[in-house]
């Protein structure tokens, strides 16, 4: 979700850049405010990827129409992997925990197609957000996320879990965020009390030389509107 004003975000173009040494900013302070780990953290990352404004959101057009929530589901799975056939992803989706830093460990850099799940939190499909997080770069091509920018409210995110069933979500909103304007409680508090949600993270605006950071994170809001076998 990112782009030159705050109603649209243009689609990605090809990275080229540095490397992301880890997933954003904006799970650092996730740790921080949800389990109280106190760590600090940055990134690389290549300065052609998803551009943004300060603050953009997408938002919901106008004329779309939203399914209602499913109710959470009774059993609890972890995830397995995580489908968005509109901006095609299709990718394995791995447990992740805490580094010795305190923050929450990304996928290895060599498995770039790789989604990390933060396991100390929500699986998707039960009550508050889980949490996905993912790569938008390499040194040398676009990561899993590198496309997220481009997501729009309306479209449908499946989620495979553990005990074979598919948690399917839809969009409700998009946004990049700017890195000094993170408010984590509306990132990652639940928009609705009760609702099973999921959040897609990634970094997001231009590389910043001087911090070694992204200056944003593109932070893509779902919520549990369906469920099937697999």
């Amino acid at each position: 979700m990112s782009g030159a004003d705050s109603s649209a975000a243009p689609a990605p173009g090809p990275g080229n850049g540095r490397l992301v040494t880890g997933t954003v900013w904006a799970v650092l302070v996730l740790v921080l405010w949800l389990w109280g780990s106190e760590a600090p953290g940055a990134h690389g990352g290549s300065s052609s990827a998803p551009t943004t404004g300060d603050i953009a959101a997408v938002g919901r057009p106008p004329g779309i129409p939203m399914p209602p929530a499913h109710r959470p589901l009774d059993a609890a799975a972890e995830p397995r992997r995580v489908s968005f056939p509109a901006i095609g992803i299709a990718a394995p989706v791995v447990p992740r925990g805490l580094d010795a830093a305190g923050a929450v460990d990304p996928p290895p850099l060599e498995t770039p197609g790789t989604v990390g799940w933060y396991d100390g939190g929500t699986e998707p499909g039960e009550p508050g957000a889980a949490l996905l997080v993912g790569h938008v770069d390499t040194e040398t091509k676009p990561a899993v996320f590198y496309g997220l920018s481009a997501a729009r409210p309306g479209e449908k995110i499946e989620v495979t879990r553990a005990d074979g069933s598919v948690a399917e979500f839809t969009v409700d909103d998009v946004q990049v965020i700017a890195r000094d304007r993170f408010d984590p409680q509306k990132v990652y508090g639940p928009r609705q009390a009760g609702r099973a949600e999921l959040r897609l993270i990634t970094c997001g605006g231009t590389f910043d030389r001087a911090s070694g950071a992204y200056t944003a994170n593109i932070v893509v809001y779902a919520y549990l509107s369906g469920v099937s076998a697999a």
